[in-house]
């Protein structure tokens, strides 16, 4: 009787795990490892949501999808760079893969009510949500000593909330109770990224796929055309490790200077990502002669730089922060340069900007201004804080907008100008200049006593004391790599699937081109193309290619 074929995942996020469990399910003998000393990646990191149009669970919210009307919508974004089939692909497959995984694993997921898509005003967007999933919280008893073996998130102050709780982009909500955060921390309940790492990684032990950390694979090895394993770096040498297919799930390449001024855009200097993303995947990909795609395209996110003290990686994401009222973005000309409001990958763009004649970065040094009203409603905001509390020492402060352009060293004509006009448009509930409320993103993120209206993001810059803080160009990973087919295999320059070779999440050239789809639009393309990887990697044996 023939062995059943060995599949080898190198990363353990969302992609590789779900890359693991589906060639197991499928027949495959499957080993699973992780450079890091923790496993979950990017994914443990993040909110934990995962976009996936026409899934099952939008019917619990009486909103009507389809596949039509998905593939619609992320065409319209295309600017040429989407490839129709790998979109079709994640479209056909993402249900399948959220009903697989709720079918065969403790992952569970629920619909987050009313979460619009980024982009929900062009052709085939939700407005009303329904596209967007989580995991409810899941006890980390369950993974005994793999418990601790999670990486944690440093830009979530708890584990023990989810997105429900937490929402993001919104004003701070009210606390949990005392019981019921008591409760959550007796169970070691999690939610977000954590939570769905953690019903992934129970999954994979449930089914003797036991990751193996610390070893970092640098090498494929080849059998003629055909990858036959890989080669490892390790505290005791260099080790080989033969398989019928190799899925990399290695993330992407931010923390590699040479490779991001080798291909990005523009700049993005701040990655918020583990630094295990050094592009090793993509490396290897390169080194057996994989076609590329995507390359210059990011993750985007703008970025503050906070001290260690208060987040281990001296940086934050600045997400909903900007979308809330009393609240404008400038550059150092003193003026605003983009809807503040817009969802963080859209704003990336804006950073990258160029002003020809002076031959430099239009938008780039920028800053977030907001007021005293800003923190008497919402706090500071950018890691926690409490309503009506100053903000930190390292935030700028000044007690008018002159002294507060003079300490910036921007035009304090200029952004008393941004200002006067800015507030002019509040008042009239309309910002005619960059567009801020006017799409169903910009109206639910914001405040919630505004939801619906302009008013959840409109509101004046007056009140002094006047703040400001530096955002930074930076990004949740990259999103270029090897290219690939329906089946997630790795193609070659000359067009054809390298035998034994795919790709998943972050490392491969993502289906999404440029754009964004909705919350949870970069975990949910990984899974599903680490779903349909696993599933044909476990039959890589009865094909040559």
């Amino acid at each position: 009787m023939m062995e059943a074929p060995h599949v080898l995942v190198l990363g353990t996020g969302g992609a590789g795990m779900t890359a693991a469990i589906a060639a197991h399910e499928a027949g495959a003998r499957v080993s699973l490892f992780e450079k890091g000393d923790e496993v979950g990646g990017t994914t443990a990191w993040s909110g934990g949501m995962i976009w996936v149009p026409n899934n099952h669970h939008e019917a619990t919210l009486g909103v009507e999808d389809n596949r039509e009307k998905a593939l619609t919508y992320l065409l319209s974004m295309s600017h040429g760079l989407m490839q129709e089939h790998l979109v079709e692909a994640f479209l056909d497959h993402g249900p399948e893969m959220v009903a697989f995984l709720e079918a065969n694993t403790p992952v569970q997921f629920r619909p987050i009510p009313e979460f619009p898509d980024y982009h929900a005003e062009f052709p085939g967007g939700m407005p009303n949500g329904g596209r967007s999933l989580d995991c409810p919280l899941y006890s980390f008893h369950e993974l005994g000593d793999w418990a601790e073996r999670v990486t944690r998130s440093p830009y979530y102050p708890s584990p023990h909330f989810s997105i429900y709780d937490t929402p993001l982009g919104q004003a701070q909500p009210e606390p949990l109770s005392p019981e019921e955060l008591q409760r959550r921390i007796d169970a070691d309940l999690r939610g977000s990224g954590q939570a769905l790492v953690g019903r992934l990684l129970r999954a994979c032990l449930d089914r003797g796929i036991e990751p193996r950390t610390g070893p970092r694979a640098v090498r494929l090895l080849m059998d003629g055309e055909r990858v036959a394993g890989a080669v490892f770096e390790t505290a005791d040498g260099t080790v080989e490790v033969a398989a019928d297919a190799v899925i990399l799930a290695t993330g992407g390449f931010e923390w590699d200077k040479d490779l991001l001024r080798a291909f990005l855009r523009g700049p993005m200097t701040h990655p918020l990502s583990p630094q295990t993303n050094s592009g090793d995947g993509l490396k290897m990909a390169m080194r057996v002669g994989a076609m590329l795609g995507n390359m210059r395209e990011a993750w985007w996110m703008p970025v503050a730089e906070v001290p260690e003290s208060e987040c281990s990686t001296g940086k934050t994401l600045v997400a909903g922060q900007r979308s809330l009222p009393h609240s404008i973005m400038v550059n150092c000309a003193g003026k605003r340069f983009t809807n503040e409001a817009a969802n963080y990958n859209a704003i990336g763009a804006a950073f990258h900007d160029q002003d020809v004649s002076a031959f430099d970065y239009a938008n780039l040094p920028c800053w977030l201004i907001f007021d005293q009203q800003y923190i008497d409603r919402f706090g500071f905001g950018m890691i926690s804080g409490e309503r009506g509390v100053a903000p930190p020492q390292w935030s700028m402060r000044a007690e008018n907008l002159p002294e507060l352009a003079q300490r910036l060293g921007i035009d304090a004509d200029a952004l008393e100008a941004t200002v006067d006009r800015f507030n002019g448009h509040c008042a009239s509930g309309r910002d005619p200049d960059f567009g801020r409320g006017d799409a169903a993103h910009d109206r639910w993120w914001g405040d919630p006593d505004g939801r619906g209206s302009t008013a959840a993001t409109l509101g004046p810059v007056g009140q002094a004391p006047f703040f400001a803080v530096e955002l930074k160009s930076g990004a949740l990973g990259t999103k270029g790599g090897p290219q690939t087919d329906v089946n997630a295999r790795v193609l070659s320059v000359d067009g054809g699937a390298i035998p034994g070779l795919y790709a998943a999440g972050n490392v491969m050239a993502s289906a999404m081109g440029m754009t964004y789809g909705g919350p949870g639009g970069t975990i949910a393309p990984g899974m599903v193309f680490g779903f349909l990887a696993g599933r044909h990697a476990a039959h890589a044996t009865e094909r040559t290619g």
